[in-house]
């Protein structure tokens, strides 16, 4: 149920804070393994020329980057400044000058440059015609180009045994995610997002983190997630400050897995690839094929 008060979708929900640049990249490294294998499945290898949408901070720009290498190209699009100078200062210290990122709205963008992959991570759920967004931007592939994302199922997310605690951060959360009308299982849908944007039905994978003890960077990352959220928890009357604790939330996620002998799933990642091509009729010139 959406607040009545609630009139616009935020731009992206967790906000732009120094935290939250911090927290993006953790999560980058959370994941690293688990997206670079999907990209690695799509077809990036050296010499592709690939664009990347919703780059944020440049965690798979930058795993593109590897994987493309000197003879292919990045190109990263966010519309947050500061992830964007953080990823620009990222790639330099890297030392990738095949990676290059552009300020601007992913629901308007547009250049002049044709690229043999478009991917993106955590991105498709944040935008209001998901399908439609997606057809237009394979407008800018060579035909048979790439498209290749990754996004979460939230509702998975679990542990055995049951967590309270771990339970309320994931609560919290999705909830913020429903009522600012993003999609927390953007995952199980981009098989029907691609077929509606026009693409061949995708490949797709299903895969996961599993985590426990108490040296796992779970506890951090679940807490830091909810730290960014807390300014949408409060304005949607999910939670207030003082029930979340949130400079002890993590030790206490982890006091709560390690006590209990807990297996924590974290959200279901899905990725999903096809290969875009130019309809009969751009490829006929416009005409209709005989």
């Amino acid at each position: 149920m959406i607040d009545n008060d609630f009139a616009e979708r935020p731009g992206y929900v967790l906000g732009h804070s120094d935290a939250e640049l911090k927290r993006l990249m953790r999560q980058g490294a959370f994941y690293a393994d688990l997206t670079e294998d999907v990209l690695r499945r799509a077809g990036l290898c050296p010499g592709t020329r690939v664009l990347d949408i919703g780059c944020g901070a440049g965690d798979v720009s930058l795993l593109a980057a590897r994987l493309v290498g000197p003879s292919g190209l990045v190109v990263g699009v966010d519309r947050s400044e500061q992830a964007i100078a953080l990823a620009r200062a990222r790639v330099d210290r890297a030392g990738f000058s095949w990676v290059r990122f552009v300020v601007a709205e992913l629901e308007t963008f547009v250049c002049n440059e044709t690229f043999d992959a478009l991917i993106g991570r955590f991105v498709l759920l944040y935008l209001s015609d998901p399908a439609t967004r997606l057809r237009a931007l394979a407008r800018h592939l060579r035909s048979g180009g790439i498209v290749a994302f990754q996004e979460m199922d939230m509702h998975f997310a679990h542990s055995v045994p049951e967590a309270p605690l771990f339970r309320q951060c994931l609560h919290w959360i999705i909830n913020v995610f429903e009522k600012a009308r993003f999609e927390p299982d953007m995952g199980s849908r981009l098989f029907a997002t691609y077929l509606c944007a026009g693409l061949p039905a995708p490949r797709m994978i299903a895969t996961g983190r599993l985590e426990g003890g108490p040296d796992s960077p779970a506890y951090e990352y679940l807490a830091e997630t909810v730290r960014s959220l807390i300014p949408m928890i409060e304005r949607f009357d999910v939670a207030t400050a003082a029930e979340i604790g949130i400079e002890t939330l993590a030790a206490r996620l982890r006091e709560e897995a390690v006590a209990g002998n807990r297996c924590i799933f974290p959200p279901l990642l899905i990725g999903a690839w096809s290969r875009w091509h130019l309809p009969e009729t751009e490829a006929n010139g416009g005409a209709a094929p005989a």
